[in-house]
């Protein structure tokens, strides 16, 4: 049974996992965030996916406020803002790059995106590639 005061649905790790990244959304944040040097609201905003805005700006919100990301004001005027990974971001790097090969192998994903610009090649990423 869960406290009525918790943001989880279940106390099951996986379930509480899917309510903070369970959305079309969040994980192509990170991606782009990570991987793709995509810091800017702008830059996120012009992923290959197109992110409707209002969506952008909740999920950009609910990472910073999970400790995944560090909004970082880099001009004053007008205020504008960087979005920068954190420690606890990068815990999620051999995740997503799971994730990743699979859609590759099984859904015949590329490393590239649409809009034509490279995607990270697992082979390139800075993680420990070799079979488990």
């Amino acid at each position: 049974m869960t406290d009525s005061l918790s943001p989880h649905r279940s106390t099951c790790s996986i379930a509480r996992a899917l309510d903070l990244f369970g959305d079309k959304w969040t994980l192509l944040v990170l991606r782009d965030v990570l991987w793709n040097d995509k810091h800017t609201f702008q830059a996120l905003q012009s992923c290959a996916e197109r992110i409707p805005s209002n969506l952008l700006a909740q999920r950009l919100k609910r990472l910073e406020t999970q400790g995944f990301l560090i909004r970082d004001a880099y001009q004053d005027r007008p205020k504008r803002y960087r979005y920068l990974p954190t420690d606890k971001a990068r815990t999620l790097e051999p995740i997503l790059r799971e994730m990743m090969l699979w859609g590759h192998e099984h859904l015949n994903g590329t490393f590239v995106d649409r809009d034509g610009q490279d995607g990270p090649n697992p082979t390139q990423l800075s993680l420990d590639l070799s079979p488990r």
